[in-house]
């Protein structure tokens, strides 16, 4: 298991951040939003995808990692800073998958520092 996690493309922490930050790009269509709701569940769960798509193809890249933390961070307290609080659906899924992925993040933080310690290789 250690060997695979300096693969790329095979880490589960890496694959979960993917799914979450399209979850969350999605969010809007069975949520109802407003137009700074909508925008805000769009752009910052594109980018969790996209660094979670980052730290996949380089799984030694530890900032990434910290990237997603961050993002998890800030997607947990957009519905308070962006006042959609009241739009349960919008907020919960905010609040889940910030949590979950700033939780996947400092999961996944550990095993990208060993991989970049140990060097990187790439996939077979």
């Amino acid at each position: 298991m250690a060997d695979r996690s300096k693969r790329a493309w095979t880490r589960p922490h890496d694959w979960a951040e993917v799914v979450l930050g399209v979850v969350a790009v999605l969010t809007p269509l069975w949520a109802d939003t407003d137009t700074t709701t909508m925008w805000t569940m769009i752009v910052l769960g594109a980018l969790i995808a996209l660094d979670g798509l980052l730290s996949l193809s380089m799984p030694g890249l530890v900032y990434g990692e910290g990237v997603q933390v961050i993002l998890g961070a800030l997607l947990f307290i957009a519905p308070w800073v962006m006042t959609y609080t009241a739009l349960d659906v919008a907020a919960w899924s905010s609040w889940i998958i910030g949590a979950l992925t700033a939780i996947a993040g400092l999961a996944a933080l550990p095993v990208a520092n060993a991989v970049h310690r140990g060097g990187m290789t790439t996939a077979h």
